[in-house]
Order: structure tokens, then sequence, then C-alpha cells
């Protein structure tokens, strides 16, 4: 059976998704941004500074099902410019303390409020 999770503590959809749906015991989160919870404006102008909040982000929204940075098992990460990868990877091992999850990183030419990182995850529970 397929659960809506929804957080305050992370920003709320700005299109026609969820933050993250349960099936099973999985999550499936949807791409987070460097945007305030509160506000939905960027947080930061540099990669190291969107991606925590980025990373912070997708935490709230996997706590929020039950979940952790620990249980997360995949994630995509779209940066806007591949030149920020090792600056991101440093902000990134911060998050996750081992057995890091299986990852895919693509370069992309724009994202959502001309933002510098996305980050979308699949956890269990």
């Amino acid at each position: 059976m397929k659960k809506i999770i929804s957080t305050k503590n992370a920003p709320a959809a700005i299109g026609p998704y969820s933050q993250a749906v349960q099936l099973g015991g999985l999550i499936f989160i949807s791409g987070q941004t460097p945007s305030d919870p509160a506000t939905g404006a960027i947080t930061g102008t540099t990669i190291r500074e969107q991606a925590e909040a980025t990373l912070k982000n997708v935490k709230a929204v996997a706590e929020a099902a039950g979940s952790s940075m620990d249980k997360i098992v995949k994630t995509t990460c779209f940066l806007k410019d591949m030149n920020d990868f090792a600056e991101f990877n440093e902000v990134y091992k911060s998050f996750f303390k081992s057995d890091f999850p299986a990852r895919s990183t693509v370069g992309v030419l724009r994202l959502p409020k001309d933002c510098l990182v996305e980050v979308e995850a699949i956890a269990e529970i």
C-alpha cells in the first residue's frame, strides 16, 4: 500500500509531486534542493553551502518517514557544474558514516530555482 510522506522540516513540493512515497519497506524521496523549509528561498551560494542544505532536507524527509541517512540505499545527485564534483563529495560523505549508498551523479543544464544541486534518494524503513 502506498503512503505519502510529508514534513514541514523540508521544503514543500513546488509542483504536483510528494516529498516522498513509502511503498512496502522502501521510501522514495523526491529530489531535494537547498531550499529553506520555512521560506522556500535557496540557501547558500556555494556548492558546499547548497549541498549541505540539500542533504539536510533529504535527512528531514527520511526521518519523517521513520528512516535515516544510514538506511539510504541509493541516491541520484544532479550537479549544475560537474567541476563541483569533488567539493560536493566532501559534503556528501559527511552525511554518510560508512557503507555508502549506491549513487549516480549527473551533470545537468539547469535545476529548479537555478540552484547548484539536487538529490533524490531511496531508503529502507
